[in-house]
């Protein structure tokens, strides 16, 4: 099964994900926070990324979705193309678009994402991965 394993950003589990300009510009590298506590298995949305990336990708709007904790409030949701090269993932996902993302990070990778793999730090306390 591919595994891949990042380090900890700022003490705290993190996957790059990569986003595919429609416009055929160079592929965005993003580092999202892993957050299992970010949704449910059946939320709305997978990611929480800047509304300029969704919209630079060729995001296509769906529904708005309401969100509390981090963000709080009616956020646009965009279909997005995201991938993860090492795991051969390459899907089409909902995307909540917000103003702005946490400090030195570039969006949120909610449970409805994480859940999708197996997840954790594979025995490594100074990594976070993913498994498929």
């Amino acid at each position: 099964m591919p595994q891949i394993l990042w380090p900890l950003v700022n003490h705290r589990p993190i996957i790059e994900i990569v986003l595919s300009p429609t416009t055929g510009g160079p592929s965005l590298v993003r580092q999202v926070i892993a957050d299992t506590g970010a949704g449910r298995a059946q939320s709305g949305f997978e990611l929480v990324v800047n509304e300029t990336d969704c919209l630079v990708c060729g995001g296509i709007p769906s529904y708005p979705i309401t969100l509390g904790g981090a963000y709080a409030g009616l956020f646009p949701v965009y279909l997005v193309r995201i991938g993860i090269p090492a795991l051969s993932f390459d899907h089409t996902l909902r995307v909540a678009g917000v103003p702005s993302c946490p400090t030195g990070f570039d969006g949120i990778a909610g449970f409805r994402l994480l859940n999708r793999f197996t997840y954790g730090n594979f025995g490594d306390p100074s990594r976070f991965g993913l498994e498929t």
